[in-house]
């Protein structure tokens, strides 16, 4: 699709990711309605918006919308399928960085209710409405940890490995009809996303970290080249393809990362919060 003809309900809109594919679309041509937790965020951005881009309120409107709450979704979709959206982006989403035992179980369930189970239940109330349009996408903004487990990020990892497993199910469900599925697949990105301690690892790991206008960029392109599928960075796409092929092959090359996972709390020392 098109992006011009693209009429796009965008998650996550005032993230780092978010607010550059916001930008991205309205420069190629299509209407975001930006969504937020909050109404003053998301008000705030669709006037930012408007004004640096020349669009109207029908062609940037914002909504509020706290995807944990099921009535919430349903108050999302509602608005969004008023407003004749074509192409769900599902930008949103929670972070999760360190070891399995430092971690707390409501915060891992508040993880993957973030990024797994919110998308699921969007896509279920939007998806009637998507069904009826000339054509229509879903793109989910997941991660290269949905192909690759890494030390440190054994939550995140479940909850973006659900979410490329949702997104690569559904594409085949839907197989024939009008409406496509696309999961992309972004490395470390330099965003608000990351705490100290996960910048202290990507220094130590030598992992390199992309900006959100690159990806934000990969995610017009595969709007409109259609893509089911893309992961960005290399060795990134390369390490996807070989864990696909021969995971327990690549066990012994996070060793550094296993050790610099246990040696944060040294390499922290002195640090501030970005």
């Amino acid at each position: 699709m098109k992006a011009r003809q693209a009429r796009v309900l965008l998650t996550g809109a005032t993230g780092g990711i978010g607010r550059e594919a916001a930008s991205v679309l309205l420069d190629a041509g299509a209407s975001v309605m930006v969504a937020a937790r909050t109404a003053q965020g998301a008000a705030t951005l669709a006037g930012e918006l408007r004004a640096r881009h020349g669009r109207s309120a029908d062609q940037v409107p914002w909504a509020a919308a706290d995807l944990r709450e099921s009535a919430a979704v349903e108050r999302l979709a509602r608005e969004a399928a008023g407003w004749g959206c074509n192409v769900l982006v599902q930008a949103a989403g929670a972070p999760a960085f360190g070891p399995l035992q430092a971690q707390e179980p409501d915060a891992m369930a508040a993880v993957l209710q973030a990024n797994l189970l919110a998308p699921m239940v969007l896509t279920h109330a939007l998806l009637p409405h998507l069904r009826r349009q000339q054509r229509a996408q879903l793109l989910y903004v997941g991660s290269v940890l949905g192909a690759i487990g890494l030390p440190g990020y054994s939550v995140y990892a479940a909850s973006k490995f659900g979410l490329r497993g949702f997104a690569e199910a559904m594409r085949r469900e839907l197989a024939g009809s009008r409406v496509h599925v696309q999961y992309l697949g972004p490395r470390s990105t330099q965003t608000g996303f990351n705490s100290a301690a996960v910048q202290a690892y990507n220094e130590a790991t030598g992992t390199a970290m992309d900006s959100a206008a690159t990806v934000a960029a990969a995610l017009l392109r595969m709007l409109e080249d259609e893509s089911p599928e893309r992961f960005l960075g290399f060795p990134e796409r390369l390490a996807v393809r070989l864990n696909g092929l021969a995971p327990l092959a690549l066990d012994g090359s996070f060793r550094l990362h296993s050790r610099t996972l246990a040696a944060l709390p040294t390499l922290l020392q002195g640090r501030t919060e970005p």
